[in-house]
């Protein structure tokens, strides 16, 4: 079998940059874009951002956790790394399209694995309208902010905002709010993959909200429509045992 090009990308922590020196020293180093696989060293954070940055180049990222969590990751070995990315699962994910216009006149345009969510700017609490496939399902949330969620973040932001963990071959997102208000008893919602969502916000000049797509932020807007995205697919390698599915069926076990 032909060993695979690997292009290594790792964050700017110390073990991270210690990893890349390693596995560079052993294996080589080429360009992402000569690669057949990209190996990220780092934390959760770094893989989404090594995610966003080879989007359509249709590479498979085989992660190696040299952060915190880790929970998209592998862990880390020096040892036997051409015959664990061979071996390895592939889970493919769909991000999220956020459509954010703000106050100001502009329209910004984000893409998100995990979440887009919207979270006051204020000193007062946001207030909401949400809306689901062009129909107002709720008039007023009242919160801290609202996320909207894929089965690959859901046990993120969302499960800290007490959302639900979705198996990751469900094509289901998860609308959870943040600190609701009122109604105080909504505990969000589960959707189909294919709905298209748009949360209005209510007097943002008095209570001015943010909107955030994996950690891109926004200010000051007015709206935001959220959807699936099925043209475009971030391929992420797990070790045999060990993929997403297994990792969200543990977490629910912890």
């Amino acid at each position: 079998m032909t060993q695979r090009r690997i292009a290594f990308l790792a964050s700017q922590a110390p073990a991270a940059q210690e990893a890349l020196a390693t596995l560079t020293a052993r294996h080589g180093q080429i360009r992402p874009d000569a690669a057949d696989v990209v190996v990220a060293l780092g934390g959760d954070g770094f893989m989404l951002q090594t995610l966003h940055e080879t989007e359509g180049m249709d590479l498979p990222v085989y992660g190696m956790n040299c952060g915190t969590v880790g929970f998209l990751m592998n862990a880390y070995e020096v040892d036997g790394l051409p015959d664990r990315v061979a071996a390895a699962e592939e889970t493919v994910i769909n991000p999220l399209e956020m459509r954010a216009p703000t106050a100001e006149g502009r329209e910004v345009r984000a893409l998100a694995i995990n979440e887009v969510s919207l979270l006051r700017a204020g000193p007062q609490a946001a207030k909401l309208a949400i809306h689901v496939d062009g129909k107002l399902r709720l008039s007023e949330l009242v919160c801290d902010g609202a996320l909207l969620c894929t089965p690959a973040g859901s046990t993120a932001y969302n499960y800290s905002a007490h959302g639900p963990i979705l198996p990751i071959g469900s094509d289901v997102l998860a609308l959870t709010a943040v600190a609701a208000f009122r109604p105080r008893r909504w505990r969000g919602a589960l959707l189909p993959k294919t709905a298209v969502v748009r949360l209005d916000v209510i007097d943002p000049g008095k209570r001015p909200v943010m909107a955030d797509a994996d950690s891109r932020s926004v200010q000051n807007v007015i709206s935001v429509e959220i959807r699936s995205e099925p043209k475009v697919r971030h391929r992420i390698l797990f070790d045999p045992g060990h993929g997403l599915e297994e990792r969200l069926i543990v977490e629910q076990f912890a």
